[in-house]
Parts: structure tokens; C-alpha cells; sequence
């Protein structure tokens, strides 16, 4: 089975032989990991960029069971961008295929564990968020967190699922260069 690719555009026109070029070069991460989901690569021109060498970016997401992966590059070419992307990811892929996967034993699934709290918006509190994401926990130990906030590149923090405590924690880089951890607990 083919490894479906979805290709975006910011800020430029696609051409058909880019989007033939993006398709073909990502579908080839299946050989690294079998069980990818999904890849996603978006492509934009920055106009404002401050060298014209970092105009071009060539962003790619894979998704599979349990993890994600994304690695982002700059170039004044198109395809210099997507390529180095591509080298970028195809590490981290053969990174992450060497770690062992751990999971919590006990065989529920997360939305088991977590209860399920309601939640109740003014209108007038809607006007201050002005993005949401919503992603899926899955359970991991906070060396596998460290592990997945350096492979997304997430440089700031990381909230995950503590298969240890049972609970949401927030894995933050301090300015100092160390990391910590926020504990969360339900009252």
C-alpha cells in the first residue's frame, strides 16, 4: 500500500512538477517505518524573510501510531528545501525506529484513564482564543517525551500523557538550557 501524501501551498502558485516531485520523494519514507498514517508536506514562499537564501520553506509531518515527526527546512530553491527536509526526517525516522516502544501494560486505552471534564465558554471568552489545536495523548515515561519534543523540534515544551503519574504534564526548556517538568493534579 501506497503512503498517501498530501501536499499544501502558501504564498505560490504549485506547479504540477513540484507537487509530482513532493509526492514522489515523500512516499519513499514508507521504506524507513512501515506503519506511518500520514505525511503532510506544506510548502510556502516568505516574502519577508530576511535572506533570500530562507525564502523557500519545505515543511514535512509524518503520523503514525503513537508518534509524529516533523522537520522543516529553508533554501532559496524549492527543491533544495524539500530535499534537505527530506534527509532531516528520514534521520529522525531511522532515530525513532531504533528506540523501543513502551507502553503502560495494563492494557487501557488513555481515554479510560482520563476523566472526561465538560467544558463551558462564555462568548466573550471565545473571542480571546484565536487558534485551537487538538491532538491525541498517548502514554509515555518523561525520557520518551524528551525524546518526541526533540524529534518534532519543539524547542519550547511538551505536554504529554505521564504513564508514570497518571497524568497531563508539561515538559518546558528553561532558559538556562535545562528542562522541567509541570505536574498537573485534578481537584
Amino acid at each position: 500500500m501506497a503512503l498517501e501524501v498530501q501536499v499544501y501551498c502558501r504564498n505560490f502558485e504549485v506547479t504540477d512538477r513540484i507537487l509530482d516531485y513532493a509526492k514522489k520523494k515523500v512516499t519513499k519514507l514508507d521504506r524507513f517505518l512501515s506503519d506511518i498514517d500520514e505525511a503532510r508536506v506544506d510548502l510556502a514562499y516568505i516574502k519577508s524573510a530576511r535572506s533570500a537564501a530562507d525564502r523557500q520553506v519545505a515543511q514535512i509531518t509524518v503520523r503514525g501510531k503513537g508518534y509524529i515527526l516533523r522537520a522543516e527546512e529553508r533554501s532559496d530553491d524549492i527543491f533544495t528545501a524539500l530535499d534537505s527536509a527530506l534527509e532531516k526526517l528520514q534521520r529522525q525516522l531511522e532515530r525513532y525506529k531504533g528506540k523501543r516502544q513502551k507502553g503502560r501494560g495494563d492494557g487501557k486505552p488513555a481515554s479510560e484513564v482520563i476523566p472526561i471534564m465538560a467544558e463551558e465558554e462564555g462568548e466573550e471568552d471565545r473571542s480571546l482564543i484565536v487558534r485551537r489545536k487538538k491532538f491525541v495523548l498517548t502514554p509515555m515515561d518523561e525520557i520518551e517525551a524528551l525524546e518526541q519534543m526533540k524529534l518534532l523540534s519543539h524547542e519550547d515544551f511538551f505536554v504529554f500523557y505521564n504513564s508514570v503519574t497518571n497524568s497531563v504534564n508539561v515538559l518546558y526548556l528553561r532558559r538556562d538550557g535545562l528542562y522541567g517538568l509541570i505536574e498537573t493534579e485534578i481537584r
